[in-house]
């Protein structure tokens, strides 16, 4: 935006400012996964174990069948909301049944 000049008209009015430097968003901060975090969240899916859901598709993939992994993906898919989450989730019950 333009800077302000001073005059209460017009397409620059106002009183003049500094701009503020953009700052790095919130969300490229999310990105990151510290060691801190990483411990905690193991620790807390090791104490309270699977949720109920995850415990639904573990029991889909278990009974195997021609479909089992797409029904497994779709139903972490529903529940997940993304593609990417899905696979993740789908790959994650697997290592820990395996």
């Amino acid at each position: 935006m333009a800077s302000a000049h001073g005059i209460a008209v017009g397409l620059r009015k106002g009183y003049p400012v500094e701009a503020n430097e953009n700052q790095r968003s919130r969300p490229s901060r999310r990105r990151r996964l510290s060691k801190r975090l990483k411990t905690v969240r193991s620790v807390i899916a090791e104490v309270a174990g699977l949720a109920p859901y995850e415990k639904r598709i573990l029991d889909v993939l278990k009974t195997g069948g021609a479909t089992c992994d797409k029904r497994a993906y779709k139903m972490a898919k529903q529940r997940l909301g993304t593609h990417k989450r899905a696979l993740a989730k789908r790959q994650a019950i697997k290592d820990a049944w395996a």
